[in-house]
């Protein structure tokens, strides 16, 4: 069963009320963690496989980036204001659409992990480590160092 509740996409799986969800459209989360993407061409049963990331943002970029050339500029996005910049939509091969989608993907995935904290305004860090010691929060503090 899909729906949308307050601009999140759900899907039912598994036990009775168990859910699992994303706040971006055509996209999914492995078992493993990583994020995919795919979406279906349209008039057609087959599908373009846009790859698979590490992060929920980089595989929404890549799907943006394949429904904005197949369905044109009122196709529904989840970054609207990012897709624009990439021009306008041209007839493309799902060959073409799959290379350019996946290139935008793996840019994505490659800017998160070198600056895993610069995440989009309102996104929070999906994973925290827990094996890493905090950072002290305030230096001015020795509590380490009292008697």
């Amino acid at each position: 069963m899909e729906g949308e509740e307050g601009g999140i996409a759900t899907k039912k799986r598994g036990k009775e009320g168990e859910t699992e969800t994303t706040r971006y459209k055509g996209i999914r989360m492995r078992k493993w963690g990583k994020w995919v993407a795919e979406i279906r061409e349209p008039n057609k049963r087959s599908r373009i496989w846009l790859g698979s990331y590490s992060t929920p943002v980089a595989a929404a970029r890549a799907y943006d980036t394949a429904v904005f050339h197949l369905r044109g500029p009122s196709a529904r996005l989840n970054f609207p204001e990012l897709v624009a910049a990439e021009g306008p939509a041209a007839d493309m091969s799902a060959a073409s659409i799959r290379k350019k989608a996946t290139e935008v993907g793996a840019r994505v995935d490659a800017l998160h992990r070198q600056h895993p904290h610069a995440l989009p305004a309102g996104e929070f860090a999906d994973r925290v480590d827990l094996n890493k010691m905090p950072e002290p929060e305030n230096s001015d503090c020795d509590y380490w160092d009292r008697d």
